[in-house]
């Protein structure tokens, strides 16, 4: 169970939770995906500017605007996830596998790709570290902001659990 002193709504708590899922789509989940790149295991680019359907947005919003989503989840069960180190385990754990598996099992396929991309290594591996890097950032965006709404009597940001 988490150290909460005082609770935060639900309306902040949705909102901390897109902003965290946005920021650590453009900061962790791009930062470990350009890193991948740059070792040729990752066999698309960070930051893509490309537009997408139908709205034409640059793909890295998209995107982070789907972590947004994906991080407002986050922020509804993070407090269930068991006390440090095991806190971290599961920000890594729930990234990695949640968003990755929607990703392989129905966006892939919705957008006329094979289903998990035909499952090549490099494109498993990929997603899986890029995802987790995102709930680690995630986690640790959601918790810094929790804690600063909360106020200086908890414990301050990086000292979690």
């Amino acid at each position: 169970m988490a150290y909460h002193n005082t609770p935060i709504d639900p309306a902040t708590t949705g909102l901390f939770g897109f902003l965290a899922g946005f920021l650590a789509t453009l900061i962790f989940h791009q930062l470990a995906l350009a890193i991948l790149w740059s070792i040729g295991l990752a066999p698309f680019a960070p930051f893509s500017l490309a537009a997408t359907s139908p709205f034409g947005v640059p793909a890295v919003f998209s995107l982070a605007f789907w972590g947004g989503i994906w991080g407002i989840l986050f922020a509804l069960v993070e407090h269930r996830f068991p006390p440090r180190p095991g806190y971290w385990m599961m920000a890594f754990l729930f990234g990695a596998i949640l968003p990755s598996l929607v990703a392989l099992l129905v966006v892939f396929p919705l957008k006329g790709r094979p289903l998990g991309g035909g499952w090549p290594p490099p494109l498993l591996a990929t997603a899986f570290l890029i995802n987790g890097a995102w709930g680690l950032g995630t986690g640790w965006i959601f918790k810094t902001l929790s804690a600063r709404r909360r106020g200086s009597h908890d414990k301050p940001a990086g000292h979690y659990r």
